[in-house]
């Protein structure tokens, strides 16, 4: 005569999970959590965009929007983000839809041509090397990658990067160019840099006098609670430390109006506007103003961006909650994995017991749900304890997402358990 395990013990946790993962792989699952990108709905939001500017094609300046120039962007756009993204206007640039491709052109340039404060180009220099906070974005590790700059993994905290770290290697080692941050609501993990991490990172020693700060603030309107998180501004903290070339400020409207068709942002202090405006006038004769004129005419001001992304986070917010409640109700209380409950951005941060990323992204996908490769929130795609998953929920409508996280937490059950009967 045979029994049936104990449920609750190790062998009836583990028996359980077997079978849980059997039905899930029976299901036929077809789903991707891998980018986040924005769901239809939330395009749709910006449908009106697309039947603009109408017959309209003069900027508030007079400018001809159809024509060459203009290579700073529309004026009355500029103004619109100077106070989302902390930058001057006169300090700002609107360019085409990729913040991306700014840091992309931002690095080429440096390599090619003399930053201010530089004594020489990056390319002519033996050794370039950027600081990576770990988790981070795996489209930064790639651009250095590129470009063969190394890579040097820091360590998160709540605050932001471990800054007796960064200033350690920053104030020693004159090969360190730069670093990489996403300062609010950060990929993947959802951290917001403190003040004191802000006036740290202003105010520090650097041996290398064309050092940068790659600040990527992707997320600077993207909230997901009624208190929205606000960080200290580095440009004016830079400047008042005397570094005011330190910085560069990157950001763009690819969440907030149409990821295809948006407009990016480059804010610094004046030398390096005009160090990018000079180089970026040997490779283009002028930016999408007609795009940009769009944009005005459907934002109108900050404040329109703000009732647009609470638009936004009604469709954002319940697929969060969703994956908190899941999460909580699959896996609280296993011992197995932990996550965020980020208040705005774009991604939830899961880590399982060490060794076992890899693998559980390896069981989704033999059910049908594609996750983010283990290991691509580190540089090289390399996380050395093998613990973080990163979840996007954005872009699946929410019945799917719900199975989604489902399945990701059997998967979860399945190889932590397994790992605890070894």
């Amino acid at each position: 005569m045979t029994t049936e395990p104990n449920p609750d013990t190790p062998h009836g946790l583990l028996d359980r999970a077997r079978r849980d993962y059997r039905e899930l792989v029976g299901l036929g699952l077809s789903l991707d959590l891998t980018r986040g990108k924005p769901a239809p709905d939330q395009l749709d939001l910006c449908e009106d965009l697309l039947s603009l500017p109408g017959g309209r094609h003069t900027a508030a300046d007079g400018t001809d929007v159809r024509n060459y120039g203009g290579q700073q962007g529309l004026p009355e756009l500029r103004e619109i983000f100077a106070e989302v993204l902390q930058v001057p206007a006169p300090q700002l640039l609107a360019a085409g839809n990729s913040s991306l491709e700014l840091m992309h052109d931002c690095l080429v340039h440096a390599l090619l041509d003399v930053l201010p404060g530089a004594e020489s180009r990056w390319v002519d220099q033996e050794r370039i090397a950027f600081l990576c906070p770990v988790p981070g974005y795996d489209r930064h590790f790639a651009l250095c990658e590129r470009f063969g700059i190394d890579m040097i993994p820091v360590p998160m905290t709540a605050d932001g990067p471990d800054m007796d770290v960064v200033e350690r290697l920053v104030a020693d080692d004159p090969t360190v160019k730069g670093i990489w941050c996403v300062p609010k609501y950060s990929n993947p993990d959802g951290v917001c840099y403190s003040d004191a991490t802000v006036a740290r990172l202003a105010a520090m020693s650097a041996a290398a006098p064309d050092f940068r700060i790659f600040w990527d603030n992707a997320y600077a309107a993207h909230h997901l609670t009624d208190e929205p998180v606000e960080i200290a501004d580095l440009l004016a903290a830079c400047a008042g430390a005397g570094n005011a070339d330190r910085v560069f400020v990157f950001g763009s409207t690819s969440k907030i109006t149409a990821a295809g068709a948006g407009v990016a942002f480059f804010g610094s202090s004046p030398a390096n506007v005009q160090w990018l405006l000079g180089n970026n006038a040997k490779r283009s004769i002028g930016p999408d103003k007609i795009n940009q004129l769009r944009h005005v005419l459907f934002l109108r001001d900050a404040d329109g961006v703000r009732a647009h992304m609470e638009r936004q986070r009604a469709l954002l917010q319940p697929k969060f909650e969703a994956v908190a409640r899941i999460l909580d109700a699959e896996l609280g209380g296993t011992g197995l994995a932990t996550w965020t409950s980020p208040k705005g951005g774009y991604f939830v941060t899961l880590e399982v017991p060490d060794g076992c990323a890899e693998e559980v992204v390896r069981h989704a996908a033999r059910a049908g749900i594609v996750l983010t490769p283990a290991g691509a929130t580190h540089p090289y795609g390399d996380d050395p304890r093998d613990t973080v998953i990163r979840i996007a929920p954005s872009y699946p409508g929410l019945a799917e997402l719900e199975q989604a996280i489902a399945g990701l937490a059997v998967c979860v059950r399945l190889v932590g358990y397994e790992r605890r009967a070894r």
